[in-house]
């Protein structure tokens, strides 16, 4: 496959020092405090959120719906749903079985703001051993370690959840974990009308290579398997999908950090399958363990903004440069729009060391020149095309989901089956975030 040579817009050089960022970062309270407020109103809320991948269940709640606690990027916002809502499992108190853990975890964003979660059930034996004073004393003796999903859709305005039917009618599904969900209208500009939820692996009998996709649709309310879909892959390597599965252009875009991206439209009644290799001097060796693909992920970013498929990449050495490069239209390569060195964007950024290496969060969805970085438990909006640090705040724990949050969105219901009646279900469609595009460039953040 042929990369097309980068065509830079930008280049810098870093210097070097060994003092931890940590120590001597001293940006403004007035810069920092006014990325803390919380938004409340649609009057106040921003056009985007990044959304906390672990979703707050409340136990006590008796409310209708789930709600979303915005916090402007690059804080992030929490989704907030009442236990009762995520179907919560229901073990016979009087029984050896027990639920150690549920939890859910936000997977994926369809681009025009639905959300899909997975919400886990750790069981485990724990016999009742002793009752003193009506409390039950258990021995745990046993953990399930293949635990049981359930899985939803939920729009994150309006609070609707929606509950997926089991895969293959089990709860044992833990290991399709990299799903993507995509959704498509007749007019880009409203409300999707149909949505599907799919998953891909990798089928290998002997020397054929081929994918399953299982994938459910809205229309039909159903999941179903398909067997048997050609490998576009060119190498006798497998992939590793190890990141947030990202809907763009019509189609499910599954992500390798380390080697390119497989993509497919789950609507398609024969899906292709269509392989990108990263760009030029991108590709690694595999990563074999989770942990390290992990690790890899940090400073690997894939995601969608101004309407194109974008990727970054943060060197591990110093003076730390941050490249970003789009997906060209006809997707044979790539091209480099934008390569700074973040020790001369950081204040004191000489002092960047090892310890505090800038890892890279996400691409804004509608600025592709604002990336979002963390260091240590910092958060920062970079603007590559400036070579600016545009703000910066105390960003606590964990990572986040961009999610673009449409005005109709708050007031529109999630598809369900028979609601669609269109017979066109090849048609070509965008996602809002495919669409946007920067209207007022002074708007950074």
């Amino acid at each position: 496959m042929r990369i097309p040579p980068h065509r830079s817009q930008a280049q810098r050089r870093g210097g070097s020092s060994e003092m931890p960022l940590r120590r001597i970062l001293g940006l403004s309270a007035a810069v920092s405090g006014r990325l803390r407020r919380g938004f409340s109103s649609s009057a106040s809320r921003p056009a985007w959120a990044m959304i906390h991948r672990l979703a707050r269940l409340q136990a006590d709640s008796t409310a209708p719906r789930a709600s979303l606690r915005f916090a402007e990027p690059p804080c992030l916002s929490h989704l907030v749903i009442p236990a009762h809502l995520a179907d919560p499992p229901r073990p016979d108190p009087n029984g050896d079985d027990v639920s150690l853990l549920y939890g859910g975890i936000l997977k994926a964003s369809s681009g025009d703001g639905l959300l899909l979660l997975a919400f886990m059930d750790l069981a485990a034996t724990a016999p009742i051993v002793a009752t003193r004073g009506g409390t039950q004393e258990r021995k745990l003796t046993g953990i399930d370690l293949d635990v049981d999903m359930r899985r939803f859709v939920c729009n994150p305005l309006s609070g609707q959840m929606f509950r997926l039917p089991d895969i293959d009618g089990t709860r044992k599904t833990a290991w399709y974990s990299e799903m993507g969900i995509l959704t498509r209208s007749e007019r880009p500009d409203r409300p999707p009308d149909r949505y599907a939820v799919a998953v891909l692996s990798e089928d290998r009998d002997g020397e054929e290579r081929s994918f399953v996709m299982r994938r459910f649709l809205s229309q039909t309310g159903e999941w179903e398997k398909l067997v048997g879909l050609p490998s576009p892959l060119p190498l006798a390597r497998q992939m590793n999908i190890d990141s947030e599965v990202l809907a763009f252009a019509g189609r499910l875009w599954w992500v390798d950090v380390s080697w390119g991206v497989v993509s497919s439209d789950p609507f398609s009644d024969r899906p292709e399958l269509r392989f990108v290799e990263l760009p030029r001097g991108s590709v690694t060796e595999p990563v074999e363990s989770r942990e390290d693909q992990k690790v890899q992920s940090r400073y690997r970013h894939m995601g969608v903004s101004e309407g194109r498929l974008r990727y970054a990449e943060v060197s591990q050495e110093k003076p730390f440069m941050l490249s970003s490069f789009a997906l060209d239209d006809d997707e044979s390569g790539w091209t480099l729009e934008h390569r700074v060195a973040l020790g001369r964007v950081f204040p004191h950024g000489d002092h960047l060391s090892g310890e505090d290496t800038p890892q890279i969060s996400a691409v804004n969805p509608l600025n592709a020149s604002v990336m979002h970085l963390t260091v240590a438990n910092q958060a920062f909006l970079v603007d590559m095309e400036r070579r600016k640090l545009l703000a910066c705040s105390v960003r606590g724990e964990g990572v986040g989901v961009p999610c673009v949050l449409p005005p109709w969105l708050g007031s529109s219901r999630i598809p369900s089956a028979g609601a669609f009646s269109s017979t066109k279900t090849d048609a070509k469609s965008k996602t809002l975030s495919d669409i946007l595009v920067r209207v007022d460039r002074g708007k950074r953040n």
